[in-house]
């Protein structure tokens, strides 16, 4: 009996310990929950209590030179699915969504992303108009589903379409640019999302009236381009025609202010629309302005005889004899037309066209004087435009010239450039005979209307005063009737041009291909004080097609409309007759 009650007592005293000691763990932990670690403890509650959600930035905008938006970002929603709270319904989600949003639905895909198993969250459709996105949400609603949220986004947008779009370029899926100037100017476009976090109850909703926090989101800069959105629409639209009409592979026109540098039209065809995503195939969306090089032809002539003159070589009545074909290093080089033995003065060369004349006329020069002019001129380097992906051209170094090179080179076969190139080459002519570099944009602006203008860069002279005005009456000759591209002459105006007819390379073999040309014009005006420079460049047209011909009435119009839109005057002077034989 008492050893029973011993053990009794053991078990007890054992029992009461344990007890105790289960009592001392929870107060020790208890004292650390409340006491030592109560902040940690406090800020883990209220985390488990809260949400937070991103405050997209929305994009800069992209405008002309008078701030009418090219490109901008509007709101978007993108839409969500918990599949817990849609397995059930799928069918009838799906059915809703496809009717609202139309092809951006595939049914039975949908019906999948909606009974995703063992998820709480899906995205079903990205990147949707806010006003599309809510008329989907709300049929949904209206149905007494549930299961569908929605997330902001920014939407980027181009009001244009096709307006500009190789210069514009455009941006991938994460909205970051990936071409032209939304590329270029990326880091000043993008903003700085914002974030607010609010407290949820146990079923994730938002509490109303609840504690919140909202770290604001800063916009993105604005960026203003030199582009003038009307000339650049009528450009696109007579580019466009010039290309169709023609049947060529590819067509640029790009406007320059001789006087600024600054771009105000460039375009392109065939083109692609980054609003709606068409034709965004690489040979589209390639800006063939600054990144394609091919051989210009005769247009390279005038840089030529800018060389020559401003070295009191030339003058436009200097005679050169032109024969009737030559042989150099073997390779027969002649005219786009048959004759004999020709006295014609310089200008007479230019206006028409003669590259035998201008062979005579570059052989005054070495080969590194010739080569250091046209380095001069920015030939064989990128031409400041300040866009991605620019091509240096191709100019072989003088000291490799042999005697074909020289010759060939003088009238544009055998040199390799950008049209960027040729519109900075010849601005330089037009612009007393300096050059500056092109430009694109002039300024970025905050959201609150800070603005930082981008500086011009210092012009720089190439060749004298004396060497430009000689050359711009030479080719003022080219647009006289008896020149090759009366098409390019505009009333009441005077008007220098070049032509230019260049054979294509093929890529593959590096050889010329006969019957296929790059055809072209190039002109300012008004040749006694310029204004604009315009450069018509189209790529394997038909057969017959030449720059006086097929390029030059482009020049026409284009020259036309920005003479018009930016109010120049008609000079009311005549060209001056400059004697073309002796």
């Amino acid at each position: 009996m008492k050893t029973a009650k011993a053990v009794s007592r053991r078990r007890l005293r054992v029992c009461l310990a344990i007890v105790i000691g289960v009592f001392g763990v929870f107060g020790a932990r208890l004292f650390q929950i409340q006491g030592l670690d109560a902040s940690a403890y406090a800020a883990m509650s209220v985390a488990a209590g809260t949400a937070k959600s991103t405050v997209p930035a929305p994009r800069g905008a992209i405008l002309d030179r008078n701030g009418e938006e090219l490109a901008s970002s509007v709101d978007g929603l993108t839409l969500t699915a918990d599949p817990q709270m849609t397995a059930a319904n799928a069918p009838q989600i799906a059915r809703i969504l496809r009717q609202k949003l139309g092809d951006r639905i595939d049914y039975f895909d949908m019906i999948d992303k909606l009974r995703t198993p063992n998820s709480r969250f899906v995205y079903l459709v990205r990147d949707l108009p806010a006003w599309t996105a809510k008329k989907a949400l709300a049929a949904i609603a209206k149905a007494e589903l549930t299961g569908v949220f929605s997330e902001k986004e920014t939407l980027r947008t181009y009001p244009g379409g096709r307006l500009a779009a190789n210069l514009l370029g455009y941006v991938n899926g994460a909205g970051k640019g990936v071409a032209g100037v939304e590329a270029k100017y990326d880091k000043a476009l993008t903003g700085v999302d914002g974030s607010s976090t609010y407290e949820v109850s146990p079923t994730g909703q938002r509490i109303p009236m609840a504690d919140s926090a909202v770290t604001e989101m800063v916009p993105g800069d604005d960026v203003t381009t030199t582009i003038d959105r009307d000339l650049q629409w009528y450009a696109d639209q007579r580019l466009a025609d010039a290309v169709r009409q023609s049947s060529s592979d590819w067509g640029l026109a790009i406007t320059m202010d001789t006087r600024t540098c600054q771009i105000v039209q460039m375009s392109q065809a065939p083109t692609f629309n980054p609003d709606d995503r068409t034709g965004m195939q690489d040979s589209n969306t390639v800006s063939r302005g600054v990144q394609n090089v091919y051989e210009p032809g005769s247009v390279m002539k005038t840089v030529t005889m800018a060389a020559l003159a401003d070295q009191g070589k030339i003058a436009s009545d200097t005679p050169i004899v032109v024969p009737s074909g030559m042989q150099v290093d073997g390779f027969p080089i002649g005219d786009y037309w048959q004759h004999g033995t020709l006295r014609l003065t310089a200008a007479g060369v230019i206006a028409k066209s003669s590259n035998l004349g201008t062979i005579v006329a570059s052989r005054q020069m070495s080969d590194m004087t010739m080569y250091n002019y046209l380095r001069k001129f920015g030939f064989g380097q990128m031409s400041g435009v300040n866009l991605p992906g620019e091509s240096d051209g191709i100019l072989t170094n003088g000291k490799n010239w042999t005697k074909a090179n020289h010759a060939t080179i003088s009238f544009g076969q055998g040199i390799s450039v950008t049209a960027m190139q040729m519109v900075r080459a010849v601005g330089a002519i037009a612009n007393d005979g300096k050059m500056c570099e092109p430009s694109v944009v002039s300024g970025t602006a905050t959201a609150d209307g800070d603005e930082t203008p981008i500086p011009a860069q210092a012009s720089k002279r190439i060749v004298s005063p004396d060497a430009a005005s000689t050359v711009t009456r030479m080719m003022e000759a080219v647009t006289a009737p008896d020149g090759t591209a009366p098409a390019a002459a505009i009333k009441g105006y005077r008007v220098a041009g070049k032509t230019g007819t260049a054979w294509r390379v093929n890529p593959k073999t590096g050889r010329y291909i006969r019957g296929q040309n790059t055809v072209s014009f190039m002109g300012f005006a008004p040749a006694d004080n310029p204004r604009f420079l315009t450069y018509i460049v189209l790529d394997k047209p038909f057969s017959n097609a030449g720059g006086g011909s097929t390029a030059a009435p482009v020049f026409h119009d284009i020259m036309s409309m920005a003479l018009e839109r930016f109010g120049v005057a008609p000079t009311g002077s005549k060209s001056p007759k400059v004697a073309q034989t002796w």
